[in-house]
């Protein structure tokens, strides 16, 4: 384990996250999140979490290996269909991670989520974060779409408001 990666995630400060992250871009994530919903049959869920602390930092857990922890604790895996899609960021790392329930995972490659997570991270590393989440959002709801479009009767079965840890 580097101590510059200990270093950034026992310096990143939680308001930090809540600063990028305010109640009405979480809102506006949401928003982006329902509308991409109506054009597939996936279920999307944003994570944003600041800093690794405790037991992930010591185990100096990868943000791909944290992302898969996050997807199980919140049960994205327990939709009817086997279509949940987590994106997730680590802040303190700047690393996004998208990980696809088996029934999506199947039809999308992982070098399209890698593409979509590349972009997503030029865009933070340019200070867009807003924008860069809700580009994301609507890449995967593109590529939800051209392989899994909605159904008749579709329900939303995982919440649309960010998760912010």
């Amino acid at each position: 384990m580097g101590i510059g990666r200990i270093a950034r995630h026992l310096l990143a400060h939680h308001w930090r996250v809540r600063r990028l992250f305010p109640p009405a871009v979480r809102d506006r994530i949401a928003q982006a999140i329902r509308a991409g919903e109506a054009t597939h049959a996936g279920q999307v869920r944003f994570v944003v979490e600041g800093a690794l602390d405790g037991r992930p930092l010591l185990a100096n857990q990868p943000a791909r290996e944290r992302a898969l922890d996050i997807f199980s604790h919140l049960r994205i895996w327990d939709t009817a269909h086997n279509n949940g899609v987590l994106i997730y960021l680590l802040l303190a790392d700047r690393d996004v991670e998208i990980v696809a329930d088996r029934g999506i995972d199947a039809r999308v490659g992982q070098a399209d989520w890698d593409a979509i997570c590349r972009d997503m991270e030029a865009a933070f590393r340019a200070g867009r974060f807003e924008d860069g989440v809700i580009k994301g959002i609507e890449a995967v709801s593109r590529e939800l779409a051209r392989h899994f479009p909605p159904q008749p009767g579709q329900r939303n079965e995982l919440p649309d408001q960010p998760v912010v840890m």
